[in-house]
């Protein structure tokens, strides 16, 4: 691809579309499929239905039929082949030089061996041919959840996840800044340290850390004395300040548990479109005042908060189970 400067768009850059993956595995949604599914089909609805197209990917026939009595008619089901319903990890990450887009297609190991299924390998390519895109394969592994960026070249991620040895064992930090560079645009990044306790995908920026203007983060502030993850935010927060990064705090779901677990429920997993911001929610007592803290930060933008307690039960919420195809 050639130009000047390349870019990713920040995810509130405007979108054509939205990508979002439907649940359809009773392996991987034991007990909660149907109310994963519902949740999901609640958060496309909303999207679609606020003017931003909306395109479903759903597994097959079956699953499509489940998914259309679910959703508004303004959502466009799409039937392909996947395994996991996490599209911002598998999809395809579009970046720009200012004459057109490309997609890069990064090397996927089921974030770190641990989730292996069938079609993840492949539906990156396929969402970007059936979008008219160009596809560029990348020499080393990411998930498109591990990285948020601001638009201007600056990214975000977790020591946790990028230099975890189960991705990239051969690479250093030099080594993946060099590549984050060559392959997305990407001259600045701020190193943050660990994601939260028991994320599957090994402490994803996205569920801790995102971008919401220029050089602003949102993080959490922790809730409760019994927040389990309070020195993780504060961590955070001391690595944007000395990064030179403004913060915006968002108060935390607070200790979110199952059965004794403890889980990794974030309202920084929001889906920003082009009209609306959905915020996940998880039946706290914090759910509101989460809510009402993100949408102060998106004045041009409805914020709407949906229940994902179920979709969380299968290791992610709407952010990870969404990609968007940004306007050139």
């Amino acid at each position: 691809m050639t130009g000047a400067t390349l870019r990713m768009p920040a995810e509130w850059h405007p979108q054509q579309w939205l990508w979002v993956g439907f649940p359809h595995d009773p392996v991987e949604w034991p007990g909660f499929l149907g109310r994963a599914q519902e949740q999901i089909a609640e958060f496309a609805s909303a999207v679609a239905d606020s003017g931003q197209p909306v395109r479903l990917i759903v597994r097959n026939e079956v699953n499509a039929a489940r998914a259309r009595a679910l959703c508004s008619a303004a959502v466009t089901l799409e039937v392909r082949r996947y395994g996991d319903v996490w599209l911002r990890d598998t999809g395809p990450l579009v970046v720009q030089d200012g004459t057109g887009q490309v997609a890069r297609r990064f090397g996927f190991n089921g974030w770190g061996g641990k989730y292996l299924m069938d079609g993840d390998q492949e539906i990156g390519a396929q969402l970007a041919a059936s979008a008219g895109l160009p596809v560029e394969a990348c020499d080393w592994i990411l998930e498109g959840g591990a990285l948020d960026s601001d638009g201007t070249g600056l990214v975000a991620t977790t020591e946790q996840c990028l230099l975890n040895p189960n991705r990239n064992p051969g690479l250093s930090r030099t080594d993946l800044e060099d590549r984050l560079a060559r392959d997305l645009g990407f001259d600045r990044v701020l190193w943050l340290g660990d994601g939260l306790i028991n994320d599957h995908t090994d402490g994803h920026v996205d569920n801790l850390a995102r971008f919401v203007a220029p050089n602003v983060l949102a993080l959490p502030r922790a809730t409760g004395a019994d927040d389990p993850n309070a020195a993780i935010y504060a961590d955070a927060r001391a690595r944007a300040e000395a990064f030179g990064v403004a913060v915006r705090e968002v108060p935390s779901p607070g200790r979110v548990e199952t059965d004794g677990r403890i889980e990794p429920a974030s309202y920084m997993n929001f889906c920003i479109s082009s009209k609306l911001v959905v915020v996940p929610t998880y039946g706290t007592r914090h759910d509101a005042d989460g809510v009402a803290a993100i949408a102060e930060l998106f004045p041009d933008r409805e914020v709407v908060g949906i229940l994902a307690d179920a979709v969380l039960a299968g290791g992610g919420s709407f952010h990870c189970a969404s990609q968007q195809m940004p306007v050139l």
